[in-house]
């Protein structure tokens, strides 16, 4: 039996609250770009942290094949195909359209709950859920560098200082290496901390998954302090952290602290999203703007995605499962607040009403189809989504039962 997706139910809450006479606030993002980017910032760190807990496989090349495929190839493309049509059908400055490219590109670790992979040793990690946990979790951070490229030649246009050499240097070579060197680092600092210190005293025996919480603040602080992308840290974190003890019970604990927290955060968001659809936040939408979007979201992803996957050892039905659900969601948000922060644009607010009516449409058409076609998957698979045992959906539709967590095996 079908549900509505929380996200859906949270953004008709603010839109009824924020219509009341007696609301007068108006939640826009340009009335408060500083409060947007950070509360942005806050809640993707909080997904990335909850999804790579949450991965059961081990790290390795040939393991991850699927996830390579979609960073190193569908999300590039991506960037280039929206690109291409923000600049030259809607109209847009080539470098805001390469803002927008940026923001739109990666898939988000928030919304896209619902495919995801389920708790820690539930057993829910088939190749779809799989790909697509990974490399939400991935392309948050590794998007950085094409932000910072528009954000740079923004600059070098006003100014005209040179950007290339240190936009390779210091934004691609440096923020990619030392967030992946500084997540690893903290990671393991805490894995040690958590499972393998020698005393009564390791932070498992606490029970208080809070910890989780913890790690992704120092993971995430520290790496910035450097100057390197503290999203891909906290991913790198999350998969050390896990990786340090696969099988300990205390891995469910941090992943349901963190995935609640989580929850509670996206909520407050997407009421304030609602607030500020009610309020005019895609007035400034064209007709041209309106259909570009339905282009990205039903044409751009599916076809970069199946590309990307081309030679993949995996069914027709699981590519295309995989190329269909790339969901957008807060990482735009955040991207596109922290470009407009950073560079003077003009047409701001046309830029907010497409990223709010790309998101708006990611999930409608995403969070009504996923059960269905989740449910269908599974089915193919073998898998029976009705049994008396069957694991309820990840993310979104909830926690795990207790039913669920006792039939996790031991550590």
């Amino acid at each position: 039996m079908g549900c509505t997706p929380l996200p859906i139910v949270c953004i008709t809450i603010g839109l009824a609250i924020f219509s009341l006479p007696q609301v007068t606030d108006r939640p826009l993002p340009l009335a408060y770009p500083e409060i947007t980017e950070r509360f942005t910032e806050f809640v993707v760190i909080i997904a990335l942290m909850g999804a790579g807990l949450k991965l059961d496989r081990e790290f390795g090349w040939r393991q991850w094949a699927v996830t390579w495929r979609l960073l190193a190839v569908t999300m590039p493309l991506g960037i280039a195909a929206i690109t291409l049509i923000g600049g030259w059908w809607m109209g847009l400055p080539w470098i805001v359209a390469l803002l927008l490219g940026a923001a739109l590109a990666p898939t988000d670790p928030v919304l896209a709950a619902d495919v995801q992979v389920g708790p820690p040793r539930s057993g829910e990690e088939d190749e779809v859920r799989f790909g697509l946990t990974s490399e939400a979790g991935f392309n948050d951070g590794l998007a950085f560098p094409f932000v910072n490229l528009a954000v740079a030649l923004g600059l070098a246009a006003t100014t005209g200082e040179p950007w290339a050499l240190k936009w390779v240097t210091h934004s691609v070579l440096w923020e990619i290496g030392a967030g992946v060197v500084g997540g690893w680092l903290i990671g393991r600092a805490f894995g040690w901390l958590t499972f393998h210190i020698p005393a009564d005293t390791k932070l498992a025996k606490t029970g208080d998954g809070l910890i989780a919480l913890a790690a992704t603040f120092v993971s995430y602080g520290l790496t910035e302090m450097i100057q390197c992308y503290g999203f891909l840290a906290v991913f790198v974190t999350a998969l050390t952290l896990r990786h340090a003890h696969r099988d300990h019970d205390f891995h469910r604990e941090m992943h349901d602290m963190t995935e609640q927290i989580e929850r509670l955060v996206m909520m407050m968001l997407l009421v304030l999203f609602g607030g500020a659809l009610v309020n005019g936040l895609l007035a400034p939408l064209t007709w041209t703007d309106a259909l570009a979007a339905v282009v990205i979201l039903l044409i751009v992803r599916p076809v970069t995605g199946l590309i990307g996957l081309l030679g993949l050892n995996a069914s027709w039905g699981e590519k295309l499962t995989i190329a269909f659900f790339g969901i957008r969601g807060v990482g735009s948000f955040y991207y596109l607040a922290y470009g407009l922060n950073h560079m003077e644009v003009e047409g701001s607010e046309r830029l907010w009403a497409i990223v709010g009516v790309v998101v708006l449409m990611s999930v409608l058409l995403h969070g009504l189809t996923v059960t269905p076609i989740m449910r269908t998957l599974d089915r193919l698979q073998g898998r029976d989504p009705d049994a008396d045992n069957a694991i309820p959906p990840p993310g979104l539709q909830g926690p795990a039962t207790e039913a669920s967590r006792r039939s996790t095996p031991p550590s």
